[in-house]
Formats: structure tokens, C-alpha cells, sequence
């Protein structure tokens, strides 16, 4: 069996507070795009995963690990999706692998991780808690995007921990409005809060960013807690001029699902 994971972005991120429990409260928009990992099933006398990228680790460490359980079975992942971009491709994984060998129920998806149960149906969505609370939305489609990867990775606990305020929620029925209005011509409400700290700690992010708007895009962010820098275009041949301008730096053509 062979099953693609797919990354997210983040089109809005806020950080609405600080909860009791440690973690922290937020809200934001989910979405699928194209960019993806391909996992592939074979049964076994045990559990096994093999990559092919060398820096994964495929021991307990990796998520897919834990979400195959005690499954007898032998996973090869292909990464496409960079570790610790902000992609969600960790995540993914572990959901392609629920799904993969029957497991998909919410509460399994939550333990691995607040994002999973996004993974499980992907599309476009609404999210709020620590990110596991989904009203899925209309579905924002064929979107062109451009992904700038840098070198550069960012923890997500010390993405949390440099955030020094918080951001009002705007509410699921303006961005409802926003995505049945034109959801790119409100790029400005679209922000993410982990910008401001990391783009202090990492100026190199900032200027990727402002060079997207520069090459054209209508609206261009951090996706989750970085390092990734993505831009959106009204065409996939406007995505593909502005892509030649980005020489020193991984840039990956993609599109929303």
C-alpha cells in the first residue's frame, strides 16, 4: 500500500493565550497543499520504518513509529516535506499511517500531536484550542503557491516560548467571509504571530518574505512556526516567473487542495 502525506500551511496563525496546562490557545486557518511524503506498507514479522533521509530518525522518536502501534508491518517513507519547516510533515506522516492501518479516530490523532486530527481529512479548516478543535470550511482550491525552504529550521517549543503578546481571535464567520469573498485579496488580515519573534532571531526570514510580495505575490507568510516562507499567486504562470528569482534558496511550486 502506498499512501501520500501531504504538508499544510498556515494562511492566519494567532496566539490567543496562555493556558493553564502550559500549552497555548490558538486560531487558525489549516490548509492542504500538494507538496507531500509518500509512505509505502509491507506486511512483516515486526515493525519496521526505513527513510531516505538520513536526518529522520526512525526509532519511537518518529511519529509514524508510534502511530503504527504494534502493526507488523515494514514502512518506507520518501520525504519531500522538510523537518522542522513549519509544514506539518511530521504530522502528516503520523496520519497517512492512522489511516494507512485503520486507526483513524480523532483521540489516537490527538495523542500523537495537536495538529494530526487536521490530517485526517485535510482540505481547508478552521482550528482552535491547541489546534484540534476543526470546523472544516469551503474547500480553498488550485490556489498557485511558491514555498521558500531555507537552511534554517525553528523549534516549535522555542517559537512558543519567544512570544511575548497575544492576538484577538477573529472568528470563524469572517474568515468564512474572507474565503467566500476572495480569500487572497485579504492578505492583510492573514497574519501570523510567530513572525514578529522569529523574524527578529532570523532576518534572513523577512527578507524572503518581502521578496515574495516583491515578485508579484498577493499574499506571502511564515507557515506555522517556520522557518518556511510561502507565497500565494493569482496564476500558476505568475508563481512561475517569481520562482526564477529565488536562486539561493529551495523554492517548491505547489498549489491548495
Amino acid at each position: 500500500m502506498r499512501v501520500n502525506a501531504y504538508a499544510k500551511i498556515n494562511w492566519s496563525l494567532r496566539i490567543t493565550g496562555k493556558r493553564a496546562d502550559g500549552f497555548h490557545d490558538l486560531e487558525t486557518l489549516f490548509q492542504t497543499i500538494s507538496l507531500h511524503d509518500t509512505l509505502t506498507f509491507e506486511p512483516s514479522d515486526r515493525l519496521k520504518l526505513t527513510c531516505d533521509d538520513p536526518t529522520i530518525p526512525v526509532d519511537k522518536r518518529n511519529l509514524v513509529i508510534r502511530a503504527a502501534g504494534n502493526a507488523k508491518v515494514a514502512i518506507a517513507l520518501h520525504k519531500e516535506i522538510p523537518a522542522g519547516g513549519g509544514l506539518g510533515g511530521g504530522s502528516s506522516d503520523a496520519a497517512a499511517t492512522l489511516i494507512a492501518l485503520g486507526n483513524s479516530s480523532p483521540e489516537i490523532a490527538l495523542n500523537l500531536g495537536s495538529d494530526v486530527p487536521f490530517f485526517l481529512t485535510g482540505g481547508t479548516a478552521y482550528a482552535t484550542g491547541r489546534g484540534e478543535i476543526l470546523t472544516p470550511l469551503p474547500r480553498v482550491t488550485g490556489i498557485p503557491l511558491l514555498l521558500l525552504i531555507p537552511e534554517e529550521r525553528v523549534s516549535t517549543a522555542r517559537a512558543f516560548g519567544m512570544l511575548r503578546s497575544f492576538s484577538p481571535p477573529l472568528g470563524i464567520e469572517r474568515y468564512r467571509t474572507m474565503i467566500d469573498d476572495d480569500l487572497l485579496s485579504h492578505a492583510t488580515e492573514l497574519i501570523n504571530d510567530f513572525e514578529e519573534p522569529i523574524f527578529a532571531m532570523l532576518p534572513s526570514l523577512r527578507t524572503l518574505k518581502t521578496q515574495l510580495y516583491e515578485a508579484g505575490a498577493a499574499w506571502a507568510a511564515m507557515s506555522g512556526s517556520g522557518s518556511t516562507i510561502v507565497g500565494a499567486f493569482r496564476t500558476a504562470e505568475d508563481r512561475d516567473v517569481a520562482r526564477e528569482h529565488f536562486k539561493n534558496v529551495r523554492a517548491v511550486a505547489a498549489e491548495t487542495l
